[in-house]
C-alpha cells in the first residue's frame, strides 16, 4: 500500500505562518495592556464573570466611600455640639457662682443689682449656645427638626420651637443634631418631688419680713406623699415663744398645729421633711408645692429676677440663693447627661469607621482577585508576557528561514 501523502502549497505555508504571528503578536499587545493597567480583565469580554464581580466590588467601595464622608460631616457636627455644651455647663458653673457671691452677707442690694447684669449677660450667652448651627448652618440642637433658631426668647419666656426627639443612628452613620427639647427644657422644679419658696405678692416679690429662709427638702416616705400643697405659717404664742402651723392648701384641713419652731430643726410632715434657718416674723408664710417641669432659661430667669428683687431682704436672699442653685444643678445634670450622649455618639462614629475601614480592606481584596490586579496576578503576567515575546521571536526566526525554502530559489541554480 502506498503511503499516505499530503502536499502543501507555499502560500498556505506562508498564510499560516503569519496567523501564527498575528496570533503571538496580539497576545503580547494584550499582556502589556494587562500589565500596563496592573489587571488582567480590561474589558467585560475578557472575563464576564470577573468583569462581574469586580463591578460589584466597586459599586461597594463607592457606597462605604459616600457613608465614611457622610459619617465624617456627622462627627464634625457632634463634635460642635459635644463642645458647645461644654461651652454651657462652663457658663452654668459661672452663674452658679455668681449666685454663691450674691448670697454673701457682704453684699448690698447694689451690689446684688451688678451681680443680676452679670447674670443676664451669662443667661444670653446660653441662650446663644442653645442656638448654635453647624458648618452647613444647621442647628446643633434642632432634635428632629427646626427653623433657623430653635430656641425663641419671647419677652423672657424661652420657647424650643422645633421637633423635640433624637434621631436613632443607623448601623452606618449616627445621629447629626441633638435633642434641644431634653437637654434644656425638661428641667424639673425643687428636688424633683416637691419645691418650697417664700411667700411672695403678684410682681414676684417676697412679702416675708423675717430673716428666715429653707433648704430644698427631702422625701423621708415616699408612701406616705400626698402631692398636695402646703403653707407654713409662723405665729407667737402666749409665752412670745415662735410657733409653725402646716396647713394642706389643697384639703385646707391642718397637718400640723402650733408645733414650737427651732432654727435648723427639720419640719417633718406627710412623708417630706425640710429645714428653716433665721427667725421667721410674725406672719411669715413658707409655700410647699408640687415638682414640675421647668426649663434652664426659667431658672435662670427666676434667679436673675429673685435676686434683684431681694434687696435687703436676707431671708429672701437666702432663698433665692438656695433655690437657684438647686434648679442649676439640676440644668447641669440635663446639659451633662447631653455632652456625655454627645461623646458616646463620637465613640460610636470610631467604631463604625473602624468597621468601615476593614470593610474597605476586605472588598479591595475582592477587587484585586476579580480584576487581577494583585502581586501574584501581576507576576504571572510578567511571565507569561516574556514567555510569549520568547515564542515570538522564535516564530519571526522560523518564518525567515522558511520564506528561503521556496522552490524558485534553487530553479536555476
Amino acid at each position: 500500500m502506498t503511503a499516505p501523502f499530503s502536499r502543501m502549497g507555499t502560500a498556505n505555508s506562508y498564510e499560516t505562518a503569519l496567523r501564527n504571528l498575528s496570533a503571538r503578536q496580539n497576545s503580547l499587545v494584550t499582556l502589556q495592556g494587562q500589565m500596563s493597567a496592573n489587571k488582567s480583565v480590561l474589558r467585560g469580554s475578557d472575563d464576564p464573570t470577573a468583569a462581574a464581580a469586580a463591578e460589584r466590588a466597586t459599586t461597594r467601595l463607592s457606597r462605604i466611600d459616600s457613608e465614611q464622608r457622610a459619617l465624617a460631616a456627622q462627627r464634625n457636627t457632634i463634635q460642635n455640639a459635644e463642645s458647645t455644651l461644654g461651652s454651657v455647663n462652663s457658663a452654668i458653673q459661672d452663674f452658679r457662682d455668681l449666685v454663691v457671691q450674691a448670697g454673701s452677707g457682704v453684699y448690698n442690694a447694689t451690689d446684688r443689682a451688678s451681680i443680676a447684669q452679670q447674670l443676664t449677660s451669662l443667661r444670653d450667652q446660653i441662650l446663644a449656645y442653645a442656638n448654635e448651627k453647624d458648618t452647613n448652618g444647621q442647628p446643633l440642637f434642632g432634635g428632629l427638626g427646626s427653623g433657623v433658631a430653635p430656641f425663641v426668647d419671647g419677652s423672657g419666656n424661652v420657647s424650643y420651637d422645633a421637633v423635640a426627639g433624637q434621631n436613632a443612628s443607623a448601623g452606618n452613620a449616627i445621629s447629626n443634631t441633638i435633642d434641644g427639647k431634653a437637654t434644656f427644657m425638661n428641667v424639673p422644679t425643687g428636688n424633683g418631688v416637691f419645691t418650697v419658696d417664700l411667700a411672695k405678692d403678684a410682681t414676684g416679690k417676697v412679702t416675708n419680713t423675717g430673716t428666715a429662709s429653707t433648704d430644698a427638702g427631702k422625701v423621708t416616705d415616699p408612701s406616705a406623699l400626698t402631692g398636695n400643697g402646703y403653707s407654713i405659717s409662723f405665729a407667737l404664742d402666749a409665752a412670745g415663744k415662735t410657733t409653725y402651723t402646716v396647713t394642706n392648701t389643697t384639703t385646707g384641713t391642718a397637718a400640723l398645729t402650733n408645733q414650737p419652731y427651732v432654727a435648723g430643726n427639720a419640719i417633718a410632715f406627710d412623708g417630706l421633711s425640710l429645714t428653716v434657718k433665721g427667725n421667721p416674723a410674725v406672719g411669715d408664710t413658707i409655700n410647699v408645692g408640687t415638682s414640675t417641669t421647668s426649663n434652664l432659661f426659667k431658672t435662670l430667669d427666676d434667679a436673675i429676677s429673685t435676686i434683684g428683687k431681694a434687696g435687703a431682704n436676707v431671708g429672701a436672699i437666702g432663698q433665692a440663693v438656695t433655690n437657684a442653685l438647686v434648679q442649676l444643678d439640676a440644668g447641669l445634670t440635663r446639659t451633662s447627661a447631653s455632652r456625655g450622649y454627645a461623646g458616646e455618639l463620637l465613640n460610636r462614629a470610631d467604631r463604625i469607621s473602624d468597621v468601615q475601614d476593614a470593610r474597605t480592606t476586605q472588598v479591595t481584596s475582592d477587587l484585586s482577585v476579580a480584576e487581577g490586579s494583585d502581586q501574584d496576578s501581576q507576576i504571572k503576567r510578567i511571565s507569561d508576557f516574556q514567555n510569549q515575546q520568547t515564542g515570538y521571536s522564535a516564530a519571526l526566526q522560523s518564518y525567515a528561514q522558511i520564506q528561503k525554502l521556496s522552490l524558485f530559489n534553487f530553479i536555476g541554480g
